[in-house]
């Protein structure tokens, strides 16, 4: 593991790669384990309290676990959760590596916490912005996966979800990634068009859900939007340098970049419905409020506690939410 580098979210992916590390999203460690759940519980008996969010349980389990030595922790533009969780680490052991994202998203604030992590890494500007430049290469093809599932309607919600929220670490492994991208490209080509008549958009962090997309389809509706996991794969990257990327990039700052992008993808998308998810004891919760008085089209918001499959309650929620969205459209 001694070249593997945990991050608790998005950061400069470019820095680690460009130091010749791996960049592990410990998000996606945790939810795709054999046995999540298992994390959450473990981390439960270790001390954590029954109302800390489980993605940072979650966190804790998979970087104890697998005995990660480092680990990037977002200390601002993020969870507040992950500042004690990292000092709970460094109390196990591991090297906790700080990265914050300026709150007034000031350009010189992020050069300076970029320089920090940087200097951390022992790597230039030159060789950040050469990695920027393969990594660019890997999200023009994102963007072509993104324009498949909107435009053409052969990739699924799923499959839009798995590949943009991947690209927070790119697996760690850009040529695998890659050449599973292409693989997926190049198949996606011979399908028929999906026929779900129901577009949908889904908000907030990505779902703790094992089957969320499925039953969206099931019902007769598609995701054709994920709001942060597309913002995973800096869908801007040609627009901007590597400062101005991630300046863009809109999770860790204020909702009115958020706000801009979704209406944006209301349009462009012909999106008839969204659906916020929200994690059960994150305060990310209250951004519902500014996102039903800003945004006009039908919202439906959703509330998520432990990984599993979608209980019958929400189920039943979604299930009427398209039905409703079909009888808006008859």
């Amino acid at each position: 593991m001694n070249k593997h580098v945990g991050i608790t979210a998005t950061v400069p992916v470019e820095i680690i790669y460009a130091a010749g590390l791996k960049p592990v999203d410990l998000n996606n460690l945790f939810i795709t384990s054999d046995f999540p759940k298992q994390h959450v519980y473990d981390a439960e008996i270790a001390g954590f309290a029954h109302n800390i969010c489980a993605w940072i349980k979650g966190i804790y389990s998979v970087v104890t676990k697998e005995k990660f030595q480092r680990v990037i922790a977002v200390t601002g533009g993020d969870c507040s959760n992950t500042i004690a969780l990292g000092e709970v680490l460094q109390n196990r052991g591991v090297e906790v590596i700080p990265f914050e994202y300026p709150l007034d998203r000031s350009r010189d604030s992020l050069i300076n916490a970029m320089e920090r992590l940087m200097a951390y890494f022992s790597v230039s500007w030159e060789a950040v912005e050469q990695t920027k430049e393969r990594l660019d290469r890997i999200r023009a093809k994102l963007r072509t996966l993104d324009e498949y599932t909107y435009k053409l309607n052969v990739i699924s919600g799923f499959e839009n979800h798995l590949y943009m929220v991947s690209s927070s670490d790119f697996w760690g492994d850009l040529e695998r990634y890659e050449a599973e991208l292409d693989k997926l490209l190049t198949e996606a080509q011979k399908r028929p068009p999906r026929t779900q008549e129901v577009r949908i958009g889904y908000l907030g962090v990505p779902p703790i859900f094992t089957d969320f997309y499925e039953l969206i389809e099931d019902k007769g509706g598609r995701v054709v939007f994920n709001e942060i996991q597309r913002q995973f794969s800096m869908p801007f990257f040609d627009k901007e340098d590597i400062v101005g990327q991630y300046l863009r990039y809109t999770y860790p700052y204020d909702a009115e970049g958020r706000i801009q992008d979704i209406e944006e993808a209301i349009k462009e998308r012909g999106l008839q419905g969204l659906i916020h998810y929200t994690q059960t004891f994150c305060y990310r919760q209250i951004y519902d409020i500014i996102l039903r008085e800003k945004i006009s089209i039908p919202i439906l918001t959703l509330e998520g506690d432990r990984p599993g499959k979608v209980d019958s309650r929400t189920a039943l929620r979604i299930e009427t939410f398209i039905e409703m969205l079909k009888g808006v459209e008859d």
